[in-house]
């Protein structure tokens, strides 16, 4: 039901949508499948012999909104939607009323699409997708994976177009034409904002606190997987570069030029300039520490002093004696 785009359209999606629908497909999952419970005596020895299958996933539905310059579609928010799986179709009313409120608080952002989750589109997807098109005549459909899997890379995000409006053609199924998805390529956009938050959540506390130890090994199981992947990415090229050496695969000079600028930042690293202002730098950053240390042991010897001499002066006052220092 899906296949590879050729609309030309370029779509940059930011993380915020991403952690919108994670979110929405975490609490209805909560909600609608809550922890098993095993219960004790007889009955319960058999209940676990033969415990009930799982019941499927939920799928979750709503709205992406953003801009479209030109070519580019630039995916920057979502708002969840009221889905009726009997009819398979939408609260229009509350998606009315939802697109109402966001209009007053975005006056730029409009209606792009839509997204839901699951491992593929579906054929009861295509019903939302052309209820959508009487507010945007080429909606965007994006779909996220909720299943974990360890070797999965890339993101569990895939965006599709109907294929009337990307490759303008009608597929054709028992001599009638029918609309069907298009995978989509797709890069992630961020702003300073979305950076801050999610390293801020990729750096929350566990709940019980967590030791110290507890959180440098996650700091640094993710550091050994940035730097993993990146050795990873870097094997791919270089595979990639020997084999169009070799003439196996034709050359590409577009990726030859990224190829080249990036490897001329390598020596700027290994200058004597280099070199000297990164220990102009680490200097700085010594006596800067040091004279946050002197302030620091100052300011302890005054308190040791204005304490010492209000004793010293209860002690004269009671005495009437002067003290010996």
């Amino acid at each position: 039901m899906a296949s590879s785009s050729s609309s030309g359209l370029t779509f940059k999606l930011h993380p915020l949508v991403i952690v919108n629908i994670s979110d929405h497909y975490t609490r209805v999952k909560s909600q609608t499948q809550p922890p098993h419970l095993s219960s004790n005596g007889g009955d319960g020895a058999a209940a676990a012999a033969s415990p009930p299958p799982p019941p499927p996933p939920p799928r979750v539905f709503g709205c992406v909104i953003g801009v479209q310059r030109g070519r580019t579609v630039e995916i920057f928010n979502s708002f969840e939607l009221l889905y009726d799986p009997v009819t398979h179709s939408l609260d229009r009313s509350f998606l009315e009323k939802k697109q109402e409120l966001y209009k007053k608080v975005f006056p730029n952002f409009y209606i792009l699409g839509w997204y839901s989750t699951g491992s593929d589109a579906q054929e009861s997807d295509m019903h939302i997708h052309k209820a959508l098109m009487d507010i945007n005549e080429s909606p965007v459909y994006v779909l996220l994976n909720p299943s974990i899997n360890h070797a999965q890379k890339d993101l569990p995000v895939t965006i599709y177009e109907s294929a009337i409006i990307a490759i303008q053609e009608l597929h054709v199924i028992d001599g009638v034409p029918q609309l069907i998805f298009v995978r989509a390529s797709y890069t992630i956009e961020t702003v300073e904002a979305e950076r801050i938050s999610v390293d801020h959540v990729a750096h929350l506390k566990p709940s019980d606190g967590g030791s110290a130890a507890t959180q440098l090994a996650a700091h640094l199981t993710g550091i050994h997987s940035a730097i993993k992947m990146l050795n990873s990415r870097i094997r791919v090229l270089h595979h990639y570069l020997l084999a169009m050496q070799k003439g196996e695969i034709p050359c590409e000079n577009s990726l030859l030029r990224q190829v080249s600028s990036l490897l001329r930042r390598l020596p700027a690293i290994e200058s004597g300039k280099f070199q000297d202002d990164f220990l102009m730098e680490y200097n700085d950053t010594l006596l800067i520490s040091y004279l946050a240390m002197f302030t620091n042991c100052s300011s302890t010897m005054n308190e040791l002093v204005d304490k010492f001499n209000i004793a010293y002066d209860r002690q004269s006052r009671r005495g009437g004696r002067t003290a010996f220092i």
